[in-house]
């Protein structure tokens, strides 16, 4: 009696390969970026909407600055969401979103504080410029965790880089581009890994002087 064994296999495809990068949205990061563009929309629309403007100079720049970072803002979002980054390797992108950040929050910031202030109690107006201020909040966390990504992993490579120009050729040891990459995104373990290096260096050299002063 024959029997015959039949063997199902199952491909899982995640988004973490694909074309498109759904996770982001989950990140702290997208989190962030969607809520600065409702914030920036709603405080659009409030001032929009408004029947009469007691200053329309005033109103007419919250409006152009809402709506240009809103824009700003959707770029970055989806360049994220289809992996634009890896593709145009040349810009260096966790500084050019630090930029974006500190110049947005500092436009929106002053936006805000004109629209409260030549408001005149109308309650539309009133509530375009709390908005401003909520995503001038969102916005600055945004610039502080660019920040530790930028400036962070910048100075990591940049400790190392001058420290195995001097060192790496003597020692052998391995190169500190396989610590610290420019490309992390993780700057703590970034740091770790060069302080490994680092250790490794003064060990080296430390037996070194140790055999040729005779003491071992």
């Amino acid at each position: 009696m024959s029997h015959t064994v039949v063997t199902t296999t199952t491909t899982t495809r995640t988004s973490e390969g694909g074309f498109l990068n759904v996770g982001y949205i989950r990140t702290t990061g997208g989190i962030l970026k969607i809520s600065q563009m409702v914030a920036l929309l709603v405080a659009f629309l409030c001032v929009h909407c408004a029947r009469a403007w007691p200053d329309w100079p005033a109103f007419r720049y919250f409006e152009v600055v809402t709506l240009w970072f809103l824009f700003a803002l959707l770029i970055f979002f989806f360049m994220h969401m289809f992996r634009v980054q890896g593709k145009i390797a040349c810009i260096n992108w966790p500084l050019t979103e630090f930029l974006h950040y500190a110049v947005g929050s500092i436009l929106v910031l002053i936006a805000s504080i004109v629209a409260a202030v030549k408001s005149g109690g109308i309650s539309v107006l009133v509530a375009g410029s709390v908005f401003g201020f909520i995503a001038t909040f969102l916005m600055a966390v945004s610039l502080w965790t660019s920040y530790k990504v930028s400036c962070g992993s910048q100075q990591t490579v940049s400790l190392c880089t001058n420290f195995s120009s001097r060192e790496n050729t003597r020692s052998g040891l391995t190169s500190c581009s396989d610590y610290a990459h420019p490309s992390g995104h993780d700057g703590s373990l970034d740091f770790l890994r060069f302080c490994h290096w680092t250790w490794s260096v003064g060990s080296f050299h430390q037996n070194r002087l140790t055999r040729l002063i005779g003491l071992k």
